[in-house]
């Protein structure tokens, strides 16, 4: 099958992604978009795993104030190079995440930074509600961790859904960030301030 450049243009526009590995996928995959966007998904996966181990010591702090000032946050996303924390890409990116954290509340970023007693609690709560629902004991372990991933997609932000597009979690969104610039970046912190309240 031929692929056209508006066929080209229509993935790219779709995925961020760039014209040569948008005309790969697409011929790869015979021109199906659908599995064009999944290959040029694997390759974004392939291509996050491999940066993660590089230093990421560059990036900006970004801000966020909505609903009349009573809301704001700041947000610390690193990269690699002074020249990527630039670009267009990586500081659309970086006031995303500020509005996802005024929007949505997370109190972590991962499910890593999660304390162990946090985790207890919420098992122990769980383990209670599954008890009072009379689930049958076998399953009740797998109705604890149905349940928390749950949480941590209520928690944390990485695994948050994106509040433009709730197909997909932030950390999808980081990913494809990083397919398009080629660079390791890391969401590093948050502060989220809201009026008359204590914390974040």
């Amino acid at each position: 099958m031929e692929i056209t450049a508006a066929m080209v243009k229509e993935l790219r526009e779709a995925t961020g992604a760039g014209i040569m590995d948008c005309k790969v996928a697409l011929t790869d995959s015979n021109g199906d978009m659908a599995r064009a966007k999944e290959l040029l998904r694997e390759k974004g996966m392939k291509t996050f795993e491999k940066k993660q181990s590089r230093s990421a010591s560059e990036g900006v702090v970004g801000s966020y104030i909505h609903a009349g000032g009573k809301i704001g946050v700041l947000v610390e996303v690193n990269c690699e190079t002074d020249f990527v924390a630039r670009t267009e890409a990586f500081q659309t990116f970086v006031k995303e995440v500020a509005m996802q954290v005024a929007a949505t509340n997370p109190s972590y970023i991962s499910r890593e930074d999660v304390p162990e007693d946090v985790l207890e609690t919420e098992r122990r709560i769980l383990r209670v509600q599954a008890q009072e629902e009379r689930k049958p004991e076998n399953v009740i372990e797998k109705i604890i961790e149905g349940r928390l991933r749950k949480f941590y997609e209520a928690n944390c932000l990485l695994e948050q859904a994106y509040i433009r597009d709730e197909d997909k979690n932030i950390e999808a969104l980081l990913k494809e960030l990083v397919a398009k610039v080629g660079e390791n970046i890391v969401i590093r912190r948050f502060a989220r301030f809201h009026v008359g309240q204590s914390g974040s």
